[in-house]
């Protein structure tokens, strides 16, 4: 390319001193930072934005030998100033046009705030609710994940990346960070290597095919190398196997934190042992500038692995067009809150939500209904955000009781907040609330987690709702007038008891700025829910990890479980893969989600009962909207491997999309399935495709729908 010939001059002028320090990124703009800047000895800031990310840009350009323009990095996760749903939330809207959209959004007014380098998307494999950073993922499916993923590195990065809206988007974790061991935090993964390259990779290649700028280095141990000194994942996979090109950048202090692992000795063993893994920039700590150059000097380390970083560091530097223009996209920072960009934040908050149950009580009539509004979420501006909001404000929130006093007039709304806090046990407030129900003709409870309750160090142990809501639902419910949960949170939780108890569940996750006006609209009726589930929610805790992809095993459970086996282990009668005190089944499947119409699944064909490695299958079905409303369908297709060289699991997702009915109206929809999309790793760690006989499915959900079978062959 055009600029690796200015690369190789740039690198060339380069001291030591100078190539170590493009490989540095620290947090603030201090004076020693400053410092660092002018001598031509940091590459990367973090977390400053607008007068101070112009100064100190200005600093590197202006004031330092060689003008290497920084690279400022911030974490715009979902929005910046507007803010959209959590990421899990825009993966359950299964709408990549508008996560990619929501994406390019939040790239414009992140540049006009002089940010030009995003930490996302996150695009972790996440199977654990109880993970804080779940809210971050896509979810637990890595087809979805993978679709998301590209959509939100296509939105941040633009057709050009030197476009004064384009910032660089920067893949992470890498890899396997949502596998850690019971949930927590910065904990140990053991991940095989077929599932490694099958499920928890695949994401990743997808983003590095997208051509993302970047990727971040994992805190997590993986198979006993930590990810920020795994050589095996950066080196051979991602640079070597991938042929990426891009930049590596470690998470927050991962390098030194080796030292802990126990993989590294000292600081210099882990600066060490990062840049010979593949780790091009270090972030916040400091080994790098305070070891690589008595590593090279020594010849324990090779210059040339500094050059390969300090090329890859330079190479996204010039791809978005720093060198030329380094300062903030002045245009954009007028657009913050722009009408379009709340329009599109209250379109995906409308599409992400999940209509979990629904006892013929949803949608409310907007003239006639007298709702009393109640719970700990109706009107905390800074909840409805979610996790991960550097540069959100709650005053630009519109919450669910502003939005619904707004559609209804005030006199048709009284509220009572029930509970001071979503964790709160004090059941002081309950009289009011239960008198706000009892002069309404319904109840809209907003309950949920509070925003610091999910992300990063905020694993839970126990996944119920928190505090005393299921009690303030008990005094709800004992009024006699109906109850609708509306509950935000950043994880599926557990919810069988609410279910039992209420009329109706909206699941809303953390929704954004626009939370109120979009779950207006659908609780009315304006809009009609469409979101999907990207996890599976439990019944208990005790059955996590539950995912729909999982493997049949030898004794798959009976559709009836949970049940008492009959036998004994000589005679196993009953002996199953199940437990003795819950159903193994999940409450809500992947892909579930209920709309206030009905759809109907008919006329499966398959363009042929076989199929050739170089053909392709069409798989097509008649859906049809058989309700009174009009609504929008996530169709989706999963194939099963019925033999394997390695067994395979029972479903998996290979397609999904979304089409909008009238009532009466029907719709052919069709999909392609290649023998590509039927590939997965053998023991050698090949990917290969098998001959043999395969399940298909046309489905509203990964349980159930339209069922064929057809032959790959050779």
């Amino acid at each position: 390319m055009q600029y690796e010939q200015q690369i190789e001059a740039l690198l060339a002028q380069m001291t030591l001193a100078e190539k170590i320090g493009q490989m540095r990124q620290l947090h603030g703009t201090g004076e020693n930072q400053k410092t660092l800047v002018r001598e031509g000895n940091l590459g990367s800031v973090l977390n400053v934005i607008d007068a101070e990310a112009h100064e100190i840009q200005r600093i590197a350009v202006e004031e330092s030998r060689l003008g290497i323009p920084l690279l400022i990095g911030r974490d715009v996760i979902h929005g910046f100033r507007t803010i959209f749903p959590i990421p899990l939330g825009q993966a359950a809207s299964f709408n990549p046009d508008l996560v990619r959209e929501a994406a390019r959004v939040a790239a414009r007014e992140a540049s006009g705030a002089g940010i030009n380098w995003t930490f996302a998307p996150m695009i972790d494999i996440a199977r654990d609710p109880r993970w804080g950073r779940i809210a971050e993922s896509c979810g637990e499916d890595a087809y979805l994940a993978s679709l998301m993923g590209v959509a939100m590195v296509e939105g941040f990065q633009g057709d050009d990346l030197t476009a004064p809206e384009a910032i660089a988007a920067c893949a992470k974790h890498y890899v396997g960070y949502g596998a850690s061991e019971n949930g927590r935090d910065y904990n140990t993964a053991w991940i095989p290597e077929v599932l490694l390259r099958d499920v928890y990779l695949a994401p990743f290649h997808a983003a590095a095919e997208a051509g993302a700028a970047t990727f971040m280095s994992a805190f997590n141990d993986l198979n006993g190398v930590p990810t920020s000194g795994n050589e095996f994942t950066l080196r051979q996979i991602l640079k070597g196997e991938w042929a990426y090109d891009g930049m590596v950048v470690s998470d927050w202090a991962s390098i030194v934190e080796m030292i802990a692992h126990g993989y590294a000795a000292d600081a210099r063993d882990a600066a060490l042992k990062g840049v010979q893994a593949g780790v091009d920039m270090e972030m916040a700590s400091t080994s790098y500038a305070e070891y690589l150059a008595e590593l090279v000097e020594s010849s324990t380390l090779s210059l040339d692995l500094i050059d390969d970083a300090v090329r890859r560091v330079l190479r996204i530097k010039f791809r978005l067009g720093l060198f030329n223009q380094p300062y903030a996209n002045a245009a954009a920072a007028e657009s913050l809150l722009a009408a379009e960009h709340l329009d599109l934040a209250r379109q995906i908050a409308k599409e992400s939500c999940v209509l979990l149950s629904n006892k013929q009580t949803l949608p409310l009539s907007q003239n006639q209904t007298k709702v009393a509004i109640v719970g700990p979420l109706a009107n905390h501006a800074a909840y409805q955000l979610g996790c991960w909001v550097f540069d959100g404000k709650p005053e630009d929130s519109q919450t669910p009781l502003q939005a619904i006093r707004a559609l209804l007039g005030d006199a048709q709304v009284v509220f009572a907040q029930g509970l001071a806090e979503a964790r709160s046990t004090d059941h002081s407030l309950f009289d009011e609330a239960v008198a706000a129900a009892q002069a309404a003709d319904v109840v809209l409870a907003f309950l949920g987690e509070d925003a610091g309750l999910s992300g990063e160090a905020h694993s839970r142990a126990f996944i119920d709702l928190p505090g005393a809501q299921l009690a303030l639902i008990d005094a709800l419910v004992a009024t006699g007038k109906p109850v609708v949960a509306v509950v935000m949170a950043g994880r599926s939780l557990v919810l069988g008891e609410l279910q039992d108890k209420v009329q109706a569940m909206l699941y809303a996750w953390h929704p954004g700025t626009m939370a109120g006006p979009a779950i207006a609209d659908l609780l009315f009726g304006l809009d009609n829910p469409s979101g999907r589930l990207p996890i599976s929610f439990p019944r208990t805790v005790g059955q996590v990890p539950v995912y729909y992809n999982r493997k049949n095993t030898g004794r798959p459970p009976s559709e009836d479980a949970p049940s008492i086996p009959t036998g004994t282990p000589l005679d196993p009668s009953g002996f199953t893969s199940s437990y003795l005190d819950v159903d193994h089944r999940p409450l809500f499947a992947f892909g579930y989600g209920l709309s206030y119409t009905t759809f109907e699944y008919s006329n499966l064909r398959l363009s042929s009962p076989k199929i050739g490695f170089d053909e392709t299958l069409s798989i097509s079905a008649t859906i049809t909207n058989t309700g009174k409303y009009a609504g929008s369908e996530v169709v989706q297709l999963y194939i099963r491997d019925l033999v394997g060289s390695m067994t395979r699991p029972i479903k998996e997702l290979k397609g999904f999309q979304r089409i909008a009915l009238e009532p009466g109206q029907s719709q052919e929809v069709t999909f392609e399935l290649r023998s590509a999309d039927l590939s997965f790793h053998n023991n050698a760690m090949q990917k290969i495709v098998e001959p043999g006989e395969f399940h298909v499915w046309v489905a509203p959900s990964s349980i159930g729908g339209l069922q064929a079978t057809f032959e790959l062959t050779r």
